[in-house]
């Protein structure tokens, strides 16, 4: 009866691991999912992409929910070697985006959301330097609803301006985010020019 409580323990961990939307090393940890669209290619949590795939920002949406309010989007490098530190990483932003709605459009079941905002930090695609042994970077989009009247903070302009060592639970306490809504995360790998 023990071996079957822990083995019942250790499929519910699992599950729940499995379920996860945002890699073990990012916090706050998200289970919902975050629908991403590079192209035609629909991102389950962790699919590595081309960094040539990558380039051009994503579509999001949501499936089996309304988001009727306007929302904050981030995508974050949370892989980024530090100099001079081996074995150090940092952040870096590579959007910040707000003001996504609900479009009325579908694509594959997934209710898209589109936003005519640039900032406060456009998009740009993932490029991970070359680090031997290879290490693949993990990007992690998360989304928000956005509070209104939303402005970064300024303890944080800096960060977002150069767009290095963002910590996003501070951000998010000093902006007034709830936790996120959903999230999704991709891996890039310099030189990796494989979809798996």
């Amino acid at each position: 009866m023990h071996i079957s409580a822990l083995f019942s323990s250790a499929l519910v961990l699992a599950g729940s691991a499995l379920a996860q939307s945002t890699p073990p090393a990012f916090l706050p940890a998200v289970n919902s999912t975050l629908d991403v669209y590079y192209g035609t290619t629909y991102v389950t949590p962790g699919l590595m992409l081309r960094k040539s795939a990558t380039q051009r920002a994503p579509t999001i949406g949501v499936t089996n929910a309304t988001l009727p309010g306007t929302y904050l989007l981030a995508m974050i490098d949370i892989d980024v070697q530090q100099q001079g530190q081996p074995g150090k990483r940092t952040t870096v932003l590579h959007a910040l985006l707000q003001d996504y709605k609900s479009s009325g459009q579908v694509q594959n079941g997934s209710t898209i959301l589109t936003t005519r905002a640039t900032g406060p930090s456009s998009y740009f695609g993932p490029a991970p330097p070359a680090e031997t042994p290879p290490h693949p970077h993990n990007y992690v989009f998360v989304l928000h609803e956005q509070p209104a009247n939303f402005a970064v903070p300024a303890a944080h302009r800096q960060a977002v301006q150069s767009r290095f060592g963002i910590d996003w639970v501070r951000f998010m306490a000093d902006a007034g985010l709830s936790a996120p809504l959903f999230a999704n995360y991709i891996q890039v790998q310099s030189g990796d020019n494989t979809v798996r």
